[in-house]
């Protein structure tokens, strides 16, 4: 017997998320960092929680499938939006149909900004010491 379940793969700076929608009641569990958490425990903000919800609103699939997170790296803020981004991947796999929902709301684009690196001589990427004349 083989379970059903959909994958999609998150980023956002330096967090991955790996999302797996199994059909069911709408439950998360969430792993981070190899610990398991309560989901409302992790996310105590409104907006982080409603972030993550959004592709599933957007679809009406809030209440078909339960979420499975693993999520690594990076910030609250930041695996967040990669939970976002895995989710909307997994929903495709489930039904592709739905792509023109998720993209319209952008949804399935992946934010690429990085932190940029520190230059030697400098202070941090791109802030300079202070200039002094004497």
């Amino acid at each position: 017997m083989s379970i059903v379940q959909y994958y999609g793969t998150g980023r956002r700076k330096t967090s991955i998320a790996r999302v797996y929608l199994r059909p069911g009641k709408g439950e998360f569990k969430l792993t981070v960092n190899k610990r398991t958490r309560l989901f409302e425990e992790y996310f105590p903000l409104k907006n982080h929680k409603l972030t993550i919800y959004k592709p599933l609103t957007a679809t009406n699939t809030m209440e078909n499938f339960d979420v499975f997170l693993n999520v690594s790296g990076g910030g609250v803020a930041a695996q967040a939006d990669a939970i976002q981004l895995g989710i909307a991947r997994a929903l495709l796999e489930f039904n592709s149909e739905l792509r023109p929902h998720l993209k319209s709301a952008g949804m399935l684009t992946r934010d690429s900004r990085e932190k940029e690196r520190r230059k030697y001589g400098l202070l941090k990427a791109r802030k300079a010491s202070q200039y002094h004349k004497r």
